[in-house]
Parts: C-alpha cells; structure tokens; sequence
C-alpha cells in the first residue's frame, strides 16, 4: 500500500507572499503532507537570510493552518543543495510549483523534465491565482527600495513581511536597487 503524498514546495521566499501562500492553501488540498522548502538560489542575491526567510514562512503558514484545520499540515524546512536531492531525503512524492505566466512555465517543464530523467521525481503545476499573477520576490524587493510607503505592498505580502521589508530599508541589496534605478545613473 503506497504510503502519504508528500509534496516539496521549494524556493528562495525572499521575502515570502500572498502568491506563495495561495499555492500552500491550495496545494495542502492535494497532498498529505506539503513542507515548504526555503532553499538559496545563487542565481538570485538575497534580502533576508534562509533562518529569516523560513522564520517568516513559518509563522505565516502556522496561521493559515490554523484558519484551515482540516487540511494537509505544512512544515517549513530550510534546505541546501539540489531540491531533488532534498526531496528524496523527505520521501517526496512530487514537487509542487506555482507557475504565473507562460515565460514562467516554460522555465517550470524544462526543470520537471530534468528533475523526473535525474531522480524519477514528478512535479505538479498550480496555476496563480488571477490577483497573484503579477507578484513576484524580485518586483516586492523593487517596490520595497523604490517606495517610501511600505504600505503600498499590502495587497501582496502580509503585514509581517511589510515590517520586515521596512526593517532592512538600509540593507545593501535595497541601496543597490534603488541606484540602479536612478536616473543619475543612467548612462547617455
């Protein structure tokens, strides 16, 4: 008899958002068990530190399964390495990724393909939400060092995420954005 459904949601999460969240609602419907997996991506120079991301992750996710009960628990892990390395060390069934727009799905397919020919794992696609298709970690982390009101991210990452953005205001990665946005900057 097969055993649970376990599912690996994997990403950096830097900083988590609704977008994210509505694919842990969602996929907690398809599985037994889903553990979110903050992962690096050295492709992508992060904000917050792997503790301080899952930290956020964690309390987040801990309030949506209190919401919703009678779903799937959620656990948030961090991990290093290869994902599909990690997913085998968890029993994984599946990996679960949201996919926004068609560039994003055709990043998604060429990565299941490898991952299913590598470590005969499958991945399963959830669609964004219509009011979560725009958002993304790298637009938050744009608007966080552009904008003097960090309010203005309230209809894409939660309050907990607003005050941590605010917190490192002065962070290095946020200073670079914001001078690669200048138009002094610019060259003629």
């Amino acid at each position: 008899m097969p055993g649970p459904h376990v599912a690996i949601y994997p990403g950096s999460f830097d900083p988590i958002t609704f977008g994210h969240l509505d694919v842990v609602r969602r996929g907690r419907t398809l599985f037994d068990e889903l553990i979110v997996a903050v992962g690096h991506n050295p492709s992508k120079p992060e904000l917050f530190s792997a503790p301080e991301r899952a930290s956020m992750a964690r309390t987040l996710v801990d309030e949506l399964c209190r919401e919703e009960p009678q779903h799937a628990p959620v656990r948030v892990e961090v991990f290093t390495g290869l994902t599909v390395d990690y997913a085998k060390t968890r029993g994984a069934a599946a990996l679960l990724r949201g996919v926004r727009n068609l560039s994003d799905l055709q990043y998604e397919v060429q990565q299941a393909v490898t991952n299913r020919q590598l470590a005969g794992l499958e991945t399963a696609f959830m669609v964004s939400g219509e009011s979560f298709a725009y958002i993304s970690s790298s637009l938050i982390k744009q608007i966080a060092a552009m904008g003097k009101d960090p309010g203005v991210l309230r209809s894409m990452v939660p309050p907990l995420v607003i005050d941590a953005l605010w917190a490192k205001r002065d962070h290095p990665l946020l200073a670079r954005l914001r001078a690669d946005h200048d138009p002094a900057n610019a060259e003629n």
